[in-house]
């Protein structure tokens, strides 16, 4: 094998690594943020930034007791005042703790989320 062709090969496998993984990562962002979306959209009726005085706040229902325990409060002291991005954030966190989507038990159940 030649230097011109080791050269090539190794431009093309350069290449390929710069593009793979961010349409990877790209299509996984937009999969995860479709599912906290529809998630929204059952607790919240898809208003990020809702605060109805029942105690529970934003897209995704947090009490603001969960909010502080899973580090929200770096965003905002509470969660209807945080971003969309944001809250989605401290969600995965929470379901990475969890397991499973359980802290949205009705939504979760009733959008066949894993429990």
């Amino acid at each position: 094998m030649t230097t011109r062709s080791v050269l090539r090969i190794v431009i093309v496998l350069v290449a390929m690594s710069t593009t793979a993984v961010p349409a990877a990562a790209a299509a996984e962002h937009r999969e995860s943020t479709g599912v906290w979306e529809r998630l929204a959209r059952c607790e919240s009726g898809g208003n990020w930034h809702i605060n109805t005085g029942n105690g529970y706040y934003g897209g995704l229902q947090f009490m603001r007791s969960t909010w502080k325990a899973y580090g929200g409060e770096r965003y905002a002291r509470y969660p209807h005042r945080a971003s969309k991005a944001e809250q989605i954030a401290v969600a995965r966190g929470l379901r990475e703790a969890h397991g499973d989507y359980g802290a949205w038990p009705a939504c979760a159940r009733k959008l066949g989320l894993p429990r």
